[in-house]
């Protein structure tokens, strides 16, 4: 699996970004439709599950929060566009989503991350992207255990002050200084 450090790969795959007409639903993302931005790359098993919509929601919910920190929240599995569109008509916290929808459909960029397990399913991870492109922050869990989006929105912050922060360190308070 990529790590800190790691360039993330390269991409250019069918989101699903409304739910108003097939015609406005689907727009091609790649690494240059954010160029400059951070990126909250964070992928899930599957949609018409239990635990990926508490997450989508909890990232939906804080999407201003790193919109404002200049961060595009990408959210992906290995479903079709189409799957995706399906779920987001079908259940009522995915329906006005602020963000894209990946469609990882031949596994490439799982695959290239590392992420794909023994049956082809996407982990629950979750990558903060400097605008360089670099990885700087790496989250995944068992399949069966929800994440933090306030936790990945805690570590944005402290990546973006470039100083020492201390343990549990949020957003207003003092950093480290070295002596």
């Amino acid at each position: 699996m990529l790590s800190v450090g790691d360039k993330f790969p390269q991409f250019n795959l069918k989101s699903t970004v409304s739910i108003e007409s097939l015609d406005k639903a689907f727009f091609p993302i790649s690494n240059d439709t954010y160029r400059g931005k951070w990126l909250c790359v964070f992928f899930y098993p599957k949609d018409f599950t239990f635990v990926c919509p508490t997450e989508i929601k909890g990232f939906a919910d804080l999407n201003s929060q790193f919109a404002e920190r200049d961060c595009q929240i990408l959210a992906g599995s290995t479903d079709s566009e189409f799957v995706h569109f399906a779920w987001r008509k079908d259940h009522k916290d995915l329906r006005n989503l602020p963000f894209p929808m990946l469609a990882d459909i031949n596994k490439d960029l799982s695959r290239a991350l590392g992420i794909l397990d023994e049956e082809g399913v996407a982990k629950r991870a979750t990558f903060l992207v400097d605008p360089e492109g670099v990885i700087r922050f790496v989250y995944v869990t068992e399949g069966s255990v929800g994440r933090n989006p306030s936790e990945v929105l805690r570590v944005l912050d402290a990546l973006q002050t470039d100083e020492l922060c201390p343990c549990n360190w949020t957003q207003g308070q003092e950093t480290l200084k070295a002596a």
